[in-house]
This record gives C-alpha cells, structure tokens and sequence, in this order.
C-alpha cells in the first residue's frame, strides 16, 4: 500500500477504459482532411447534436480548439474581452496574441462569470485609438476557481448583452457536462446562447487524446480552415475518434461519482489543522490553502509526493486536487488518513 501512487494532479490523467481500447482497435478510418473518416464524422455529428449545434470539428486539444475558434471569429488587431483568470488568457502560452494576433481584454471576476455591468463597461467607444472588440469568452466550469460552475441566469444575461454590443461569443466548455451534471441540465442548454462551444473529450470522460468544437455551419467551416493553419489535420483520426465517441456519449453517466469523491475529499482536508478548503466544492476539483506555519504549497506538495500522492500548487499557498474516474473511494481515504497524520507530525 505504501508504494500506491494516487495521481490527482489532473484529470487529464486519465487512461482510456477499456471499451475505449477496443473501439480504437476497431474502428473503421479514412482520411480526415478530404472528409473521408467515417468515425470522425459520426464524432462531429454526435458533438453538434448533444451541444445543440449545427456542426463540429474535431481536434487535437482544448487548446487547439479554443484557438481555432478565435481565428474563425475574429481579425488580428481586434480584441477579445475574457475572464483574467480564464485558460485561454492564463494558460494557453498566449496564442490569442501570437497566433491570432489578437488584442486580450482581461476583466477581473469573483468566480469567473462576468457581469453584464463589467462588460459594458470594458467596451470601448468606437474609436481609432482602440482595437475593435469582436469576441466575448467565457469558461464552465472554471479551472482557476477550483472547478466552479458559472450560474447559467448570469451567463445568459451577459451573452445576451454581448450580443446587443455586436460581440460574437465563445465557450470554453472543456469541462462543460461537469457543469451540466452538476446543474443537472442537459449539455445543449448550457451551450445555447455561445456561437460556439469547445469540449474537451480527454479530461474526465477520459478519452486519450481530442476535443470537439462546435457552432454554426458557416461558423465550423471556418475553423476547419483554422485547425489547418494550425497544423491539425490528422488524417486517419477515427483511431482517436472512436474513443471520443465512447467518452462523450457514456462517460457523462459517471461524472457524479467523480464530484462526490472531490466532496467527500473536501470535507476530510478541512477537519485538518494547518489546511483549509477554498470556497464550495461543486465538481471534481478542490483547492487546498496552507495555513501552518512553516508550510507553503510547494513543500505540501512535495510531502504528498513522498507519500505517492501526485498535486500541482497553482499559487504559493494552494495546491489543487482533481477528482476522476481513475480515483476510488479507498484513494480518497487514503489521502485524508496521510494527509492527516503527515500535519500532525508536521505541528
């Protein structure tokens, strides 16, 4: 039991199922970039339909798909107006300003959902002086809020004013049937008011490899473009597909397993001396502050280590836990039991 290695850095830890491994073995493949992987495209199809939207696009990484998104919805010298703390601003190496050539508008947040005040207020008049604003964009869930999960009534009303502003609108939904199953609403609702909605299919549906991006018709032809400037085209990529479809279509069904683990981890490491619990546990991630003296995250992250305990710090005083299909109850009190002992000693 001591050489047990709990990994809860993230959840894109996480391996294929089984099943997963035989449909990639199995699965029937042509050449994507003509249009000719049949899996793909039932991929694509399955996306556009369970996020409520005409067509999809297929493509290596939430990242790739973010980015192909801001490409198809805006000019370079424009500005996209988003959360300071969302992924595409604070962890996707500044490719909106590489890449896309875009100008960022970073608005501070309680917990990542931008007001509809806040937005008005960070749109400029029209003015020579200023980038035209083009893109609004939001995340659900959010990472750097542990995983929170943005009131959809807010979410509404802010799109809804971005769209009387003349801003096109794009989710970042790596983790959007968290959301969904946290809410207990169907995925499609979440993504309504968004022209387009990225979904990644490799975090805690626990495909190897891809995301999904979706919109309009129109919209997605566009980005198809992108992902080829971004060098995306993956060829025979029903390998990669097959397993996405599993994930998108069944392993949503478990997702609440994975969030009342993340609670019931919540609750052990905050009855701990020397450790506090940030904020409301609502999906699978959970924030953990050092308070002991003498203590930082980077030394908490390493005393877990040593115990085969895997984390990531995010700030100098928290460290984040995530939560997935990989992770059993016995994990969790697992962690809680050395955890528990490993701040004892420490005080």
């Amino acid at each position: 039991m001591e050489n047990l290695r709990i990994d809860l850095r993230s959840d894109t830890v996480t391996e294929p199922t089984p099943a997963m491994r035989r449909a990639m073995a199995e699965a029937e493949v042509g050449d994507d970039v003509y249009g000719e992987d049949p899996t793909v495209r039932r991929l694509e199809e399955t996306a556009a339909q369970i996020l409520g939207k005409e067509a999809g696009l297929f493509v290596s990484s939430g990242t790739m798909g973010n980015l192909a998104a801001l490409l198809a919805h805006t000019q370079p010298g424009q500005e996209v107006i988003l959360d300071a703390n969302s992924h595409i601003f604070y962890y996707e190496a500044g490719g909106l300003a590489r890449i896309a050539g875009l100008m960022p508008r970073p608005i501070e947040t309680e917990k990542g959902c931008i007001t509809a005040q806040q937005l008005r207020q960070a749109v400029r008049s029209r003015d020579i002086h200023f980038p035209p604003p083009a893109l609004f964009c939001l995340e659900n869930t959010h990472n750097r809020a542990g995983g929170a999960v943005l009131p959809q009534d807010e979410v509404e009303a802010v799109v809804e004013c971005a769209r009387e502003l003349g801003l096109r609108t794009h989710l970042d939904g790596a983790r959007l049937m968290n959301a969904a199953v946290f809410q207990n609403q169907p995925p499609a609702r979440l993504a309504q008011p968004f022209d387009s909605v990225m979904l990644c299919l490799s975090k805690g549906l626990a495909a190897p490899v891809g995301s999904v991006l979706v919109g309009s018709a129109e919209f997605i032809a566009q980005a198809r473009r992108a992902r080829k400037i971004l060098g995306g085209g993956m060829r025979q990529a029903g390998v990669l597909a097959a397993a996405g479809l599993i994930a998108l279509t069944e392993m949503p069904k478990r997702l609440g397993e994975d969030h009342a683990r993340a609670r019931r981890l919540a609750e052990g490491l905050r009855s701990i001396a020397g450790l506090a619990v940030k904020g409301e546990v609502q999906t699978n991630m959970v924030i953990v502050e050092v308070t002991a003296e003498g203590w930082d995250a980077a030394r908490l992250v390493q005393a877990w280590r040593s115990a085969g305990i895997l984390t990531n710090a995010i700030s100098p005083q928290a460290v984040r836990l995530v939560t997935h299909y990989q992770i059993t109850d016995e994990n969790v009190d697992r962690v809680i039991a050395v955890t528990e002992r490993m701040m004892a000693q420490a005080g």
